[in-house]
């Protein structure tokens, strides 16, 4: 293996071992790995609060359906809030247990309406479980750190997905999302890097 390619990965591929906490994050998205994911810690107790985020991807119109996952969960969801919360709930999540965020359009917006929605609600976040994508899990974190500076934030991928730390590097669509990802971590900071430092 070259050695920037196993530099790469390790910058992108995030992973904590999960620890009791406030809440769980869930960046919007249409797949259902993460919830799922999400699902299993909150029944395994590790934290009392769910917040889902995302009303859809900016640029399109609606909620564009479910990517991935092994299970598939109909219905007809106008949100990805919609469609995560379903997914929690059909996987053992009380309902009262999910805080409601549907305005998010892009990562960053998730973390702003996040951290407004726990603001909102008066929770303190000390500790944070982030589920997402495993690929997605650099910059989903550096978003949540920057608008969570005061909490531990702990990366918790979701498991069994398609693209892998393993094997992104082997398939035209994991070196693509791989290195798309390396690119938006450097694209998407500019702004947001010299408001926090400048």
């Amino acid at each position: 293996m070259l050695q920037w390619i196993d530099d790469l990965t390790r910058f992108i591929f995030l992973e904590d071992e999960p620890k009791p906490s406030d809440v769980i994050f869930i960046p919007g998205n249409g797949h259902a790995e993460p919830s799922e994911h999400a699902a299993q810690l909150y029944r395994a107790g590790y934290a009392p609060l769910l917040l889902p985020s995302g009303r859809y991807a900016i640029g399109t119109a609606g909620f564009c359906g479910q990517k991935s996952g092994s299970r598939e969960y109909a219905g007809a969801f106008e949100t990805e809030w919609q469609f995560m919360r379903h997914i929690l709930m059909e996987n053992g999540v009380p309902e009262a247990a999910i805080l409601r965020e549907d305005e998010a359009t892009y990562t960053y917006q998730n973390a702003i309406c996040s951290r407004r929605r726990t603001d909102a609600e008066a929770i303190t976040v000390r500790r944070a479980i982030i589920c997402c994508m495993p690929q997605h899990a650099r910059r989903a974190r550096m978003y949540y750190e920057t608008l969570f500076p005061e909490a531990e934030l702990l990366v918790c991928p979701a498991p069994g997905t398609a693209i892998t730390r393993e094997n992104w590097m082997r398939e035209p669509d994991g070196i693509d999302k791989v290195l798309g990802e390396v690119e938006r971590c450097g694209s998407q900071f500019h702004d947001i890097l010299k408001e926090i430092t400048l």
